[in-house]
């Protein structure tokens, strides 16, 4: 089984300074194998499945993609197609090969929009591979999610367990109130429906929006228009200012537009805040939906004016923007940026670390572990995946042991960016083995070469022994552009243990962790 993990904003592979897999003809892939790749939020989660599997036969590799805001669709549609052509590849090298997929932040949009491809496409059809390949999903923070939506969505039990893993989550039905910050990306999952956890805490914002937020909803679907990161970093500048101008002008054109085409639009119940919420979203296309229309629609429009319609259009005008904004101040008043992300990694965007209690025997991150873990064996046993499989204590340790990185105290450690130092000298000095071709690694049914890693030909690797200290933004927030400035600390990265190995040459690694 092969993990395909994408993690959030800002923690995502380079090729310029990670060593990316490469396919079977020695193109590079936009993918990173785990071991040489680290998010400190999604490891625990992709790495359970290490310790009690031969490691031919399970895989964590890293999408790589933009992982920014500058835009966040073209951020998105990029990790979509990138995953897509990671899954094609690795499932043409190795046929048997089983897949996991698994979300975090900005990454969980993408693997929503690939789980939703993968499990509504017809039998046959897919650009990715067949639903049957997929043993299950694993969404952190599901901007997507529909309101009220349980945690296993399509299965028998949707508050409970994945129809595939017979362990309980939790006791009860308790779920996350609100919706996704992105309601216009949700969906069914087709066949993938009961291999899906999607987990969201109370508070996160990005999962978990109140309704009745229109304005504030407006303002999220023209901020994935525009360069939020800039807009953050720097401010209301004139060529920020002229960046979300360009996309107000742009969204009110669609609108008048769209009016345009609707000959009876005065006389419909729609006001021109639903056109801007429809126009808006960038996945709207012209011509793809009607106005919702009334009795009064019957009428031509040359019998009656549109003016007779305009005292009743501006009442509902008044009346609409009342009703579909009644929780827009309380979530302005609850300051969204500290409550969602807070410094340190406070906010509730983090919670999935550290969620369990209440009737939760594990936190949302080591179930989702020893999901993967118990999905893994059985793939590499070439058993069938039982559904009704119940967690052994092993696998409740093996989950507990990669969590504890992330749990050893109250308050997590701030995501940092480590540099691995070299440990050899200069290249003119002593020169490393390399070759003209690829390095084969064996591939995840130990059958042959299905990935390589590019560059050069290490037999060996040595972790690092010591880690410098770097200066971490604090996550931001994908529910809407600001003109805040992240707080910026400094911590400590987590050291790692070397290995007793020796490097053949020099290597260097560069491993950025999210901001969100």
């Amino acid at each position: 089984m092969v993990t395909i993990s994408v993690a959030g904003r800002n923690d995502s592979p380079n090729s310029q300074t990670t060593k990316m897999l490469v396919d079977a003809n020695g193109n590079e892939l936009p993918a990173a194998l785990s071991g040489d790749y680290s998010s400190h939020w999604v490891d625990p989660v992709v790495n359970a499945p290490n310790d009690p599997n031969d490691p031919d036969k399970y895989a964590a590799v890293y999408i790589a993609y933009p992982a920014n805001l500058n835009t966040y669709e073209d951020a998105v549609n990029t990790g979509v197609a990138n995953t897509k052509q990671v899954m094609r590849d690795i499932s043409a090298a190795c046929p048997d090969t089983k897949f996991s997929i698994v979300g975090y932040s900005e990454g969980s949009d993408v693997v929503r929009r690939v789980a939703m491809d993968i499990g509504n496409a017809p039998d046959g059809s897919t650009d990715t591979v067949d639903a049957d390949k997929v043993l299950g999903v694993v969404i952190l923070a599901d901007a997507g999610r529909k309101a009220g939506e349980g945690q296993f969505i399509g299965a028998k039990d949707p508050f409970s367990n994945p129809d595939n893993f017979d362990q309980k989550y939790q006791t009860g039905n308790n779920t996350a109130g609100g919706q996704g910050a992105l309601p216009g990306t949700s969906g069914g999952f087709g066949k993938l429906n009961g291999r899906i956890a999607s987990f969201c805490s109370d508070g996160d914002l990005t999962c978990a929006a109140p309704q009745n937020i229109s304005l504030l909803q407006l303002a999220i679907n023209v901020g994935r228009g525009i360069n939020v990161d800039a807009l953050q970093n720097e401010g209301l500048t004139p060529a920020t200012g002229q960046d979300v101008a360009v996309q107000l002008g742009k969204t009110a054109m669609s609108a008048f537009s769209y009016i345009a085409t609707q000959p009876n639009w005065m006389a419909s119940n729609e006001t021109f805040l639903q056109v801007l919420l429809k126009v808006s979203d960038p996945n709207y296309k012209p011509g793809e939906v009607k106005a919702p229309t009334s009795g009064a629609d019957s009428i031509a429009t040359e019998q009656m004016s549109p003016l007779a319609y305009l005292p009743q259009k501006i009442f509902n005008e008044i009346v609409g923007l009342i009703v579909t904004n009644q929780n827009t101040i309380p979530v302005i008043m609850s300051d969204p940026y500290q409550l969602t992300l807070g410094p340190n990694g406070t906010g509730h965007h983090f919670d999935y670390w550290r969620d369990n209690g209440d009737g939760k025997p594990l936190t949302s991150a080591e179930y989702a572990a020893a999901w993967l873990t118990a999905m893994s064996k059985q793939a590499q046993s070439g058993e069938k995946v039982d559904t009704t499989v119940k967690p052994q204590d092993a696998d409740y340790a093996d989950a507990a042991k990669s969590a504890a990185v992330v749990k050893a105290s109250p308050t997590l450690d701030p995501p940092t960016t480590t540099t691995k130092p070299s440990t050899t000298t200069k290249a003119s000095t002593t020169k490393p083995t390399t070759t003209t071709g690829t390095a084969p690694v064996k591939d995840v049914a130990g059958t042959g070469p299905s990935v390589t890693k590019s560059g050069a030909t290490d037999s060996t690797t040595t972790a690092p022994g010591t880690t410098v200290p770097s200066t971490t933004v604090a996550p931001t927030t994908t529910v809407a552009p600001t003109t805040t400035v992240a707080p910026t600390t400094t911590a400590p990265s987590t050291t790692v243990k070397p290995e007793t190995t020796t490097p053949p040459a020099t290597t260097t690694t560069t491993t950025t962790t999210p901001s969100n």
